[in-house]
């Protein structure tokens, strides 16, 4: 494969970019895959880690996609196999997500958060309650495909009670239709109920179209005079699970406003969930969680960033987030 001087240096791929919608990452405009093959080769061969880095984090995941199988094609080989060798660590484990289709990775997620001892919940919630019906069933096939389990039998053996159907609800959640004062008139009288019904929740908010569901908890809002959110909190303090509990509070903020919600969940900055939460959204609205972190925080997510992580692996993250705020 030749490269022609007069082609982009890999040093250059982290300033041309895409602009116009709410991701982060966008297809490259100047993609040949060959002469991306060719610059990849060289950077395994030599570890140039910076030149892996700068080509991985500025091509969409289509276009990721179209290399590895041009890797495959050219070499014999598999592109994960040689970042594998190459890389380490936090690093190779960000690299190797890249890699995933935007399904397999939330598929392997899931995976993670149900491995081992202890349930990640949180990661489960944020992921079934920000993805839209057609996208968990594609990530249900992914998962199949993956790890030949069934997703719902997965998510039911490890979680209990009503938080057990809230989760699965959430994984089978429609896009339906009803009338928005019937619904707000439905919870408004559950919330005065002195034992909660956790089922009138739950059928609500998992059957219904989001714009519906916006127009619901802001007319119930008004009604009730507080935030649904402090509502749900002192309505089911004390009967039933923390789980339950905190996965509604969780859909109702994923409903009103997912990218703050999102926002909010990396605040952290444990890598886990910066690396879940970026990776999965920059090419869908990692600009929208972007503005909501600095009107939460007061810090840009770029200068977060850019204090808690270091090295290549700091490099390759604000190469993801792209710019400062």
């Amino acid at each position: 494969m030749d490269t022609d001087s007069n082609e982009i240096s890999p040093y250059d791929m982290y300033e041309t970019m895409w602009w116009g919608t709410l991701g982060s990452i966008r297809p490259y405009p100047n993609f040949h895959p060959e002469r991306d093959i060719s610059y990849i080769q060289a950077a395994l061969e030599k570890k140039d880690v910076k030149t892996i880095v700068g080509i991985l984090t500025n091509r969409s995941n289509a276009q990721r996609q179209t290399l590895a199988r041009a890797y495959r094609t050219f070499s014999q080989k598999e592109l994960n196999a040689g970042l594998k060798k190459v890389l380490s660590g936090d690093l190779q484990s960000l690299m190797l997500a890249l890699m995933m289709t935007p399904d397999q990775f939330e598929a392997h997620r899931l995976r993670k958060a149900m491995e081992g001892a202890g349930t990640d919940e949180e990661t489960l919630l944020e992921i079934l309650c920000t993805r839209t019906p057609k996208q968990l069933a594609d990530i249900t096939a992914a998962y199949s495909q993956e790890y030949k389990r069934d997703l719902e039998k997965d998510l039911i053996s490890e979680t209990s009670g009503d938080f057990s159907k809230l989760i699965v609800a959430l994984l089978k959640k429609e896009d339906g239709h009803a009338a928005v004062n019937q619904d707000v008139k439905a919870l408004s009288e559950e919330l005065k109920n002195k034992k909660p019904a956790a089922e009138i929740w739950i059928n609500v908010l998992t059957t219904r179209h989001p714009d519906h569901l916006k127009n619901v908890l802001y007319k119930l809002e008004l009604e009730i005079d507080q935030t649904v959110d402090k509502a749900l909190e002192g309505h089911f303090k004390g009967f039933l699970s923390g789980d339950l509990k905190k996965g509604l509070q969780i859909l109702v903020q994923c409903i009103q406003n997912r990218p703050l919600y999102l926002a909010q969940r990396i605040q952290s900055m444990k890598l886990s969930v910066v690396q879940g939460v970026m990776v999965s959204h920059s090419e869908e609205d990692l600009l929208s969680i972007r503005v909501a972190y600095l009107k939460a925080t007061g810090t840009s997510l770029y200068t977060a960033l850019q204090k808690q992580f270091k090295g290549e692996l700091q490099q390759a993250l604000l190469a993801i987030c792209r710019a400062e705020d």
